[in-house]
């Protein structure tokens, strides 16, 4: 079952068409004509898990556990190895119940190598030992965990306790020698459960807000007796999620920035609200998916250039000065503040 909703969710992505709006539109950037920087001379690199890497972007989770999504795996690993990024993997809760799952993980690390970094994954079922072994599987340098209570409550065979997950967080993250990084799907995390989460130790979050991948929609497409239509537009949009989580002002809380990220514009603006990372996952997998390696590649090239661009417009010479840049905020975003 689990094998095949993997394939599943795959496939109904690519037939998605609602586009939610994680409000980066609502940003206004100051355009400076007196920038006295070049091209050549714009650092985007950062520092991430301790290792520095040459662009703040992540491919985030998408799949594994089956052949199919062992090929999407091994060009995705292609790709962040010929970039230098990190990559996630998708959920390996599939490889705590099949042994033979286990390769479609192995497979990232084997092609990125010792040097790159690489992300496991879970759900907010886990038990310690599955935590450790997700780990192991991929040498991970870090554990995400995710949080995707809305997408659960959209499957018909999904879960519907949620009673217990923050102890299950603690307690992994207490006892793994890596950090864990709990993420949301695409709904957006509320400030509230960012400061909670920091609470039980945790230092890593991913935002993933709404105006990405939709799950309402993805798990609509599976099913003929169900119509989740009314509920496409749940969820907080990244903008404000990421402005908020910022603004709890914890100086060690890692904030990564994904939900309906395209483009170097929306990439340049999470970095101005104050992610510390970004990542993207549907955008890749549909250049993965319909194209390969090269055809994600010129994505990917004219993304950073396009990085670099802005950050010559607004007068930013690397991360940290774009932190600086003066924005405001318009339309619902303004009224989401107020």
């Amino acid at each position: 079952m689990r094998k095949y909703r993997k394939r599943e969710h795959v496939e109904n992505y690519l037939k998605t068409d609602y586009r939610g709006d994680p409000l980066f539109n609502d940003m206004y950037l100051p355009h400076i004509s007196l920038p006295e920087l070049s091209v050549d001379e714009i650092d985007t690199s950062t520092t991430y898990l301790g290792k520095k890497i040459h662009f703040p972007l992540m491919i985030n989770a998408i799949t594994g556990g089956t052949e199919f999504a062992e090929n999407i795996n091994a060009d995705l690993a292609q790709l962040a190895k010929r970039f230098d990024l990190p990559m996630a993997v998708g959920s390996e809760t599939i490889a705590m119940e099949d042994e033979e799952a286990v390769e479609s993980f192995e497979i990232v690390r084997e092609i990125i190598g010792e040097e790159g970094i690489v992300l496991g994954n879970m759900n907010g079922n886990l038990t310690v030992d599955e935590a450790k072994k997700a780990v192991e599987i991929i040498r991970a340098d870090a554990l995400q965990i995710h949080l995707n209570p809305a997408q659960e409550l959209a499957m018909e065979e999904g879960d519907r306790d949620f009673r217990g997950t923050a102890e299950r967080i603690r307690a992994a993250n207490e006892a793994l020698d890596v950090p864990v990084l709990v993420k949301e799907v695409g709904f957006g995390m509320d400030a509230s459960v960012v400061e909670r989460l920091y609470d039980l130790g945790i230092r890593h979050v991913d935002i993933s807000g709404y105006g990405g991948t939709n799950f309402f929609e993805v798990e609509n497409l599976r099913y003929f007796n169900s119509d989740m239509t009314e509920l496409y537009g749940w969820g907080i949009p990244t903008a404000y999620a990421l402005y908020e989580a910022v603004a709890l002002g914890k100086k060690d809380l890692h904030i990564t920035a994904s939900g309906g990220i395209r483009n170097g514009l929306d990439l340049v603006k999470c970095l101005i609200l104050g992610a510390d990372m970004c990542a993207i996952s549907g955008e890749i997998l549909r250049y993965i998916v319909h194209g390969g390696v090269d055809y994600a590649s010129v994505y990917l090239d004219d993304l950073i250039n396009k990085v670099k661009i802005v950050m010559v417009l607004v007068g930013a010479k690397n991360i940290d000065e774009l932190r600086q840049v003066k924005w405001k905020a318009t339309g619902r975003l303004l009224e989401l503040l107020r």
